[in-house]
């Protein structure tokens, strides 16, 4: 089975300038931190998992269609950093420098963007959605989306997984269906329903008051679905059923919002995503220009024409153990 590895680049862009000091400058002195660990991050990755296929997916500045749908999306969340800010599109372009194929639409997110390719990829019979692809009804292609974003454990299936990051950028953990289900209680399903009785402060949007996150999960765990909840609302305690019924429609909102969208209008063009594309000697040239000799070294090692993934027979990988410290959705 291929593997087609998605990235959450806002998400490890964000958690690698955390995990490396703003000492990380270019020779004008620019700081280059964030992009320092996210290269670290995506060889690893790249050497780790070997994917035969990449893709990187960036949110955009414009407004999105949450943010139209309810106007306090995202309205508590802190201003971008003013020495990451540039540290994006130089990123970027660095990136298409190398060929990385990158996606960003504006009105939708990144998880949306991940959660149409992954669409696109675990349905072959979509093929005719997917420019330039070789995919058939016969071949299978696992998905591995590497996000620090636990929204996206919704998309969880049995050909796709979620690897996050635990500690810096480097300790991870793989989630299938069974680590969901194992870690939080709820199936990758009902994510998003959990995600309509607790709301999520991150985002800024409230689901129902006074049902928090071990409430969720025992009403998902006795009745399956958010709709079924509610249409046994009179079996429920009356304190619980009057907590649901006072803030049905929030919580209706909550999970609209909640939702990934995989029908954005985007292609999977998997002969641009080829690994095999992507040279040491592409990403030696954008090192040298950004200053990274420790991460140029590590490839010159290899050669600089050798692909940036090994040849060797994959490993299946389940992943560092989780430590937990992820906490709750």
């Amino acid at each position: 089975m291929k593997t087609l590895l998605l990235i959450d680049g806002n998400a490890i862009l964000h958690r690698a300038y955390h995990a490396y000091p703003p000492t990380f400058t270019d020779k004008e002195g620019n700081p280059t931190n964030a992009m320092y660990g996210f290269y670290a991050m995506l060889i690893k990755l790249l050497q780790d998992v070997k994917p035969e296929y990449l893709a990187i997916c960036f949110d955009r500045g414009a407004p999105t269609f949450r943010m139209n749908m309810y106007a306090g999306y995202h309205a508590n969340r802190p201003k971008m950093a003013d020495d990451l800010h540039p540290q994006v599109p130089r990123l970027q372009a660095s990136l298409e420098e190398i060929g990385i194929p990158l996606y960003g639409i504006e009105g939708y997110e990144a998880d949306d963007l991940l959660g149409t390719l992954s669409r696109l990829a675990n349905h072959p019979a979509q093929a005719k959605r997917i420019e330039g692809s070789t995919i058939s009804n016969k071949e299978e292609i696992e998905t591995i989306i590497v996000t620090g974003d636990r929204d996206l454990l919704q998309l969880v299936n049995a050909r796709v997984k979620i690897m996050m990051p635990l500690i810096g950028i480097t300790k991870t953990a793989l989630f299938d269906e069974a680590r969901v289900e194992e870690k939080y209680g709820i199936r990758p399903s009902q994510v998003i329903d959990y995600k309509a009785l607790v709301g999520d402060a991150s985002d800024n949007y409230p689901g129902v008051s006074g049902i928090g996150p071990k409430g969720a999960s025992q009403l998902l765990q006795k009745y399956g679905t958010f709709e079924n909840i509610y249409q046994h609302l009179p079996d429920l305690p009356d304190g619980v059923g009057q907590k649901l019924a006072v803030d049905a429609e929030q919580a209706a909102l909550a999970k609209k919002l909640a939702t990934i969208q995989c029908d954005a209008p985007v292609h999977l063009r998997l002969k641009d995503c080829a690994v095999e594309k992507f040279s040491n000697e592409k990403f030696i040239k954008v090192f040298e220009e950004l200053g990274f000799e420790s991460l140029k070294r590590r490839l010159l090692e290899k050669g600089p024409n050798e692909p940036i993934v090994p040849k060797e027979p994959k490993v299946k990988d389940k992943g560092e153990e989780d430590s937990g410290q992820l906490g709750l959705l």
